[in-house]
């Protein structure tokens, strides 16, 4: 039986399919949309049986070719750019398209393990599954928040397991295709590396420059857990993914270049040491994410930890220093 993973050519799509290539799978349907072709460097190195663009793999499921043949669908496929402003397209591509694969999946009793995002919680303080807590502050937001709820309604419903992530700020390797939208950690040792500095932004929503914090996780952690449940089919729900740490912005930077001063044989820094050299520099908060912007995120990982998932999470300092050594190796692609 055949794992189709949605965004296959994506971020977090690829890094999944390279986990189940190292378990030995082999049998993987690669769905994804290479109009943006330099994200073909994303499947280089993978193996699968076979690739579909997104737009025809609707219409092959409803022409039955995938009819009894499949284990599961392993769903990240998004338009994930929180500063998109098209609604229509966001919707279609998001939400109608998700709202396709659940019809399908329930029609053929196959598993369905998807892609939400934290997104969902807005400028919210308290980040728990749970309908209190949710305001999304964009059209990305909305799209995610709105496929939730009809989950929440399916699940008691689903005689198969059916499992939503509300990813928090992911990093790692093979997202340089995603430009602006890759996260801090690509772009602070792009900075540094370049420039010998790094930008943040000056302080907002009642935090000091750099000091606005997010729930940092890397995506090895993040397919840890998409794997846990694969190899856990009785397990359903919806599920925040993030460490349970919220960690500034300035420690971001703080690892990122310690990580290459480090490849340099430099001696590290410590953060006010960064500030008096000059290697931080704080902007100007742009005017257009006033109102937008999620200055605090800390997923409430009780629900994850109950559904059986153990592992430890890497801390900012541990996870952004390998994520920096990797691309350093790799020629910083």
């Amino acid at each position: 039986m055949a794992l189709i993973v949605t965004g296959a050519a994506g971020f977090i799509g690829s890094n999944l399919v390279k986990a189940l290539n190292a378990r030995g799978e082999r049998d993987i349907i690669a769905v994804d949309n290479l109009a943006r072709a330099d994200k073909v460097a994303n499947l280089a190195d993978l193996e699968i049986t076979d690739f579909v663009d997104k737009r025809d793999f609707l219409k092959r499921m409803e022409a039955g070719t995938y009819d009894g043949k499949v284990a599961a669908i392993l769903h990240q496929g998004a338009c994930s750019d929180t500063m998109e402003t098209d609604g229509r397209y966001m919707m279609e591509n998001n939400y109608d398209y998700s709202m396709a694969l659940l019809r399908w999946c329930r029609a053929r009793s196959v598993r369905l393990i998807y892609a939400s995002s934290a997104s969902v919680y807005g400028s919210g303080k308290v980040f728990s599954e749970s309908r209190d807590h949710e305001a999304p502050l964009n059209v990305y937001g909305y799209s995610k928040f709105l496929f939730d709820q009809v989950v929440r309604r399916e699940l008691p419903r689903m005689s198969l397991q059916l499992a939503g992530f509300r990813y928090f700020n992911v990093y790692g390797p093979r997202e340089s295709h995603k430009g602006r939208m890759a996260s801090v950690a690509f772009h602070f040792c792009n900075q540094y590396r370049a420039n010998g500095k790094v930008k943040l932004f000056d302080g907002s929503g009642g935090y000091g420059p750099g000091e606005q914090r997010r729930d940092f996780i890397s995506v090895d952690d993040v397919v840890d857990v998409n794997l846990f449940f694969l190899d856990n089919a009785k397990v359903s729900g919806i599920f925040n993914v993030g460490t349970g740490r919220a960690e500034s912005f300035n420690e971001v930077a703080r690892a990122t270049v310690n990580a290459v001063r480090r490849s340099k044989g430099e001696p590290e820094l410590t953060l006010d040491q960064m500030k008096s050299a000059g290697v931080i520099e704080y902007v100007p908060f742009p005017s257009q994410l006033v109102g937008k912007y999620q200055s605090f995120t800390q997923a409430d990982v009780s629900a994850l930890r109950g559904a059986g998932y153990r592992a430890p999470f890497l801390t900012v300092e541990q996870g952004v220093g390998r994520y920096v050594e990797q691309r350093l190796k790799a020629g910083a692609a």
